[in-house]
């Protein structure tokens, strides 16, 4: 599969350089089980992958890419710069959910497209992990999650009380650092392969 996929919006970009390793040969070894909630694996698929090649630049979608450990998904600018969130994933349904937060009696919700969110990849009918370590995999992909997304203030420049809508319960989606790579598209499945517990938090006394 080629590395670029049919483009939405399309906008030059320059290309990342780097070679293109597809694992990851620091990935730390399995968690014990005892520190994991080892629900039946959840399974989903990929309706979205989108890129920008700089800061600002306007989004494109894409149909099919190529991530790699070193780059994330090429022709997106944060997989060089940053290795410990190289890739932000998206879920459809608290997508939706924080949209019809913010809707009224006459517009249910904005009609905001994904995008807005400025994620790389959109996934539905999966709950992601809410806990940093969780292992996602996308096609061939496998992703660790490092931490939440949290929103900026790009999210109210496109719609007023995004940003609050966004900042609870992961909304904003995850960010990721690239397990082994390889070519994603489409319609692929998506497996929750490994769910730490969630930290609780606990009141004094």
């Amino acid at each position: 599969m080629p590395g670029v996929g049919s483009i939405h919006n399309y906008s030059s970009e320059p290309a990342i350089a780097g070679k293109t390793r597809l694992t990851r040969s620091d990935a730390k070894p399995q968690r014990q089980a005892d520190q994991l909630d080892l629900r039946g694996t959840m399974t989903g698929r990929l309706i979205g992958i989108a890129r920008r090649g700089v800061r600002r630049a306007p989004i494109q979608e894409v149909s099919e890419g190529l991530v790699t450990v070193e780059a994330g998904l090429i022709g997106d600018f944060k997989g060089a710069k940053y290795p410990r969130r190289q890739i932000t994933v998206l879920a459809r349904e608290v997508w939706d959910a924080a949209l019809a937060e913010i809707g009224h009696p006459e517009l249910p919700w904005p009609k905001l497209h994904w995008t807005a969110r400025r994620a790389n990849l959109l996934v539905e009918s999966v709950e992601l992990p809410r806990a940093a370590g969780g292992i996602l995999r996308i096609g061939p992909v496998r992703l660790e999650i490092t931490a939440q997304t949290y929103p900026c203030a790009r999210m109210e420049e496109a719609q007023a009380g995004l940003l609050s809508a966004l900042a609870s319960d992961w909304r904003g989606g995850v960010t990721c650092r690239v397990l082994d790579g390889g070519p994603i598209a489409l319609g692929d499945r998506v497996e929750v392969l490994l769910r730490p517990k969630t930290a609780e938090r606990r009141l004094p006394g």
